[in-house]
C-alpha cells in the first residue's frame, strides 16, 4: 500500500492501474476510521480490481463552532488499519494542496441539501459536495463507496453525481453497529464511558417508529410522536433534530406512501450523534 499526499503522485499511480484496464474505487474518509470505513474499504476491493481511500478533514463542511479543531486525526494508525484491510493507495493530501491558492469552486446541489442538515448547518453540504467531485475528478474512480448513516449526504451525492453524468457508480452500504445498535462513528470516541452506555438509547428510539411502520401506521406524525417520546425516556438526551422524508428528495412526508428515511441527532453531553433509518 502507498501513502500519497500529492496529486501528481497520485495522478501517476492511477495511470499505472487504468494503463492495464483496472477498475478503480474510491472510499472517501476524513480519516479516525473505525469498523464502518473498513467495511466500505472491503466493498470497494470486492466490487473493483484498486481501492484508493481518501483522508482528508475538509474544512469547507465545517461551520463556525463545529468540531475541526479537535476532530481526531491520526493518519499512522488509520494507515495500519487499511495496510492490513487491502487497500492500495491512501491518497492523505494537506488543505494547501486540495484547495491551493486562488481556489474558487463551489458546488451546491440543490433541493436534496435545502432542508434537515443543511437548513441547520448553513454551508455544510456546499463543503460536502464540492470535496467529492474534487476527489472524483482527481481520482476519476469507477465506483465510489458511502455509507448510509449519513443519509441525506448519500442523496446528495447521488444527485450530483446524476446530474453531471458522471461514469462512475455511487454505492450506498448498509449503517455498521456496534452489537448495542450504536451506529459507528468517528465522533463515538468522544464519549465518556457513561454516555457510551447510554448512546444506543437513539437507535432503539428510531427502532420504535420503525416498529409502527412495520405494524401498517402510514401517519409521519404519528411516528415522528412515537420517537420523540422514546428520546425523552432517556433523559440525557438532548434532541436535536427528527425528520421523515422521502427517501430520495428529502423532503419531508406527511403520508408515508414511498421509501422513506426516519433521521435524528441529538446531543449527549458535548457530542451530536446522528442516525437513520430506512422505511420501505
Amino acid at each position: 500500500m502507498k501513502i500519497i499526499s500529492t496529486i501528481s503522485d497520485l495522478r501517476r499511480e492511477l495511470a499505472a492501474f487504468r494503463s492495464r484496464g483496472e477498475r478503480i474505487g474510491l472510499v472517501p474518509t476524513m480519516g479516525a476510521l473505525h469498523e464502518g470505513h473498513l467495511t466500505l474499504v472491503r466493498r470497494s476491493l470486492a466490487q473493483t480490481d484498486r481501492t484508493v481511500v481518501s483522508i482528508f478533514v475538509n474544512p469547507k463542511q465545517f461551520g463556525p463552532g463545529e468540531d475541526f479543531a479537535r476532530y481526531p486525526r491520526n493518519l499512522k494508525a488509520d494507515s495500519e488499519l487499511l495496510s492490513a484491510s487491502g487497500a492500495d493507495i491512501v491518497f492523505a493530501p494537506e488543505v494547501d494542496e486540495m484547495y491551493p491558492a486562488g481556489f474558487s469552486l463551489s458546488v451546491t446541489v440543490a433541493g436534496v441539501s435545502n432542508g434537515m442538515e443543511g437548513a441547520r448547518r448553513p454551508g455544510h453540504f456546499t463543503g460536502v459536495a464540492t470535496v467529492v467531485t474534487r476527489l472524483f475528478c482527481l481520482v476519476l474512480p469507477d465506483a465510489a463507496f458511502f455509507g448510509e448513516k449519513d443519509g441525506q449526504q448519500l442523496a446528495v451525492i447521488q444527485r450530483l453525481a446524476t446530474d453531471l453524468g458522471l461514469p462512475l457508480t455511487i454505492v450506498p452500504v448498509p449503517t455498521v453497529r456496534e452489537a448495542d445498535g450504536l451506529a459507528l462513528s468517528s465522533r463515538n470516541l468522544y464519549l465518556s464511558p457513561g454516555e457510551r452506555e447510554k448512546a444506543p438509547h437513539l437507535y432503539r428510539s428510531l427502532l420504535t417508529g420503525a416498529e409502527l411502520f412495520a405494524k401498517g401506521c402510514r401517519e409521519a406524525s404519528e411516528i415522528l410522536v412515537a420517537v420523540r417520546a422514546s428520546l425523552e425516556n432517556e433523559p440525557s438526551f438532548r434532541l436535536d433534530a427528527l425528520d421523515l422524508v422521502d427517501l430520495e428528495t428529502m423532503e419531508p412526508l406527511t403520508l408515508l406512501d414511498r421509501p422513506a428515511m426516519l433521521a435524528m441527532a441529538a446531543f449527549l453531553g458535548k457530542t451530536r450523534l446522528i442516525d437513520n433509518v430506512r422505511l420501505r
